[in-house]
């Protein structure tokens, strides 16, 4: 199977929107939160990388993904090389986080381009009658809070759905939250311990937040993440 570029769009400097078309599949089948494996030869070696899936499902091949181009990073610059109508080898969807069956009230916190999952997440499960989700999504700038207007759209729409973006460095302007997104947590769980976590960004976010998580009395159960360096 492969992936055809259909498009892509920057969404701050170094960080990309793309849309693709998976070929050889009347469909791309998945669950939101999982992720596909993309591969190109590299050097006369075969480079494979795993991407989270930045849309829900939609009964066709189309799929989105949010990247940022590594500056040493082996298959990064390539995609971010190519042009509409390139295509490059893709496996089936993969990948175990997804919502807890069944779902409930859940904090979701992302770092940097780990907003992706949430971004499926939130368009496959977010309904006037799911469960409520709370979206602590962490970057440096204003200009880096991808899919803003998506999720200020989402919080519009549904009373049930929290969206907490925050700044580790604000300019003079802005009136949101700030500091690393975990500082927050305590504030979005309150007292409940009936909740699921999902976790997705830097390790250092992610290890850091398990262990506030886990003080707090979560049990491991409760928390699913994915992390990268």
């Amino acid at each position: 199977m492969e992936a055809r570029l259909i498009e892509s769009v920057e969404l701050a400097p170094e960080v990309r929107h793309f849309v693709y078309e998976a070929e050889g599949a009347e469909r791309l089948d998945f669950l939101p939160g999982q992720f596909v494996c993309l591969s190109d030869l590299i050097q006369g070696k075969k480079i494979t990388r795993a991407y989270s899936l930045a849309s829900a499902p939609n009964g066709t091949g189309r799929f989105e993904l949010c990247l940022n181009r590594v500056e040493q990073g082996h298959l990064s610059p390539r995609l971010f090389e190519m042009r509409p109508g390139d295509a490059m080898e893709m496996t089936p969807a993969l990948g175990t986080f997804v919502l807890r069956d069944p779902p409930r009230d859940s904090i979701f916190i992302a770092t940097g381009t780990g907003i992706a999952p949430f971004r499926s997440l939130l368009q496959g499960h977010l309904t006037a009658s799911s469960p409520a989700f709370t979206l602590l999504f962490g970057v440096r700038y204003e200009s880096h809070i991808y899919y803003r207007a998506d999720f200020e759209e989402m919080a519009r729409r549904f009373p049930h759905f929290r969206f907490w973006p925050t700044l580790s460095r604000p300019d003079a302007g802005w009136a949101g939250r700030s500091g690393h997104v975990q500082i927050h947590l305590e504030e979005a769980i309150g007292a409940r311990r009936d909740l699921d976590v999902y976790l997705c960004g830097l390790k250092q976010m992610v290890d850091s937040t398990r262990g506030m998580l886990k003080e707090m009395g979560f049990d491991r159960k409760q928390i699913r993440y994915e992390k990268y360096d």
